[in-house]
């Protein structure tokens, strides 16, 4: 088993904006509020211990969008197991999306 990094409220909530699909830095800011100087150095932390796993879009996609590639994030299974207990230890995890419009999380 991947040893586990800190589980933090921030931790827990990047995680579960990722369970929600949003994929990149930038969605994940927009969609929690936190900075980038919080959320890219957690992103690669979970990633280090394999708690999400990455990969870079095609350069070509991105261009002819006129914007830089996108680093995008996916929990890997491990990352699943971190993100229910986080649900677990931070009960009011499962409703922050509900406060920028999305759905409250599965319990």
């Amino acid at each position: 088993m991947t040893p586990r990094m800190t589980l933090t409220v921030t931790t827990a909530l990047i995680l579960d904006a990722l369970s929600r699909g949003h994929r990149y830095g930038f969605e994940i800011m927009d969609v929690t509020g936190l900075p980038s100087g919080t959320v890219y150095p957690a992103l690669r932390r979970l990633e280090s211990f394999g708690h999400v796993v990455s990969d870079w879009e095609e350069e070509g996609a991105a261009t002819k969008e006129g914007r830089p590639a996108r680093r995008y994030y996916t929990l890997s299974g491990e990352g699943e197991m971190v993100l229910a207990e986080g649900r677990r230890r931070f009960p009011a995890l499962g409703r922050w999306d509900a406060a920028f419009g999305g759905d409250v999380a599965p319990a």
